[in-house]
């Protein structure tokens, strides 16, 4: 909660997020929905680390624009791939 009122106060930004499914208070999925309705955060890539594997949860997350989704457990290398494809380097 506290990291999507800091975005939408601008005190906050992101080239990359990250984020879990299972979060109290705003799981993953709301937050992604919350950030990618802001215009600024639009095109801004998220990815989803979770244990979450089924196809619905990976739909909802395509349809809000949910960037990557990678199951727990995963590589290092697979992340660090993923994210150097993601920023471009």
């Amino acid at each position: 909660m506290q990291l999507l009122e800091a975005l939408q106060n601008g005190s906050e930004t992101f080239d990359l997020l990250i984020s879990d499914v299972n979060m109290p208070q705003l799981n993953g999925l709301e937050l992604a929905k919350a950030i990618k309705s802001d215009d600024r955060y639009k095109t801004k890539p998220i990815i989803i680390l979770t244990t979450e594997g089924s196809n619905e949860m990976k739909m909802a997350g395509k349809e809000i624009g949910v960037t990557g989704w990678m199951v727990k457990p995963f590589s290092d290398e697979k992340l660090v791939k993923t994210l150097k494809m993601l920023l471009g380097i």
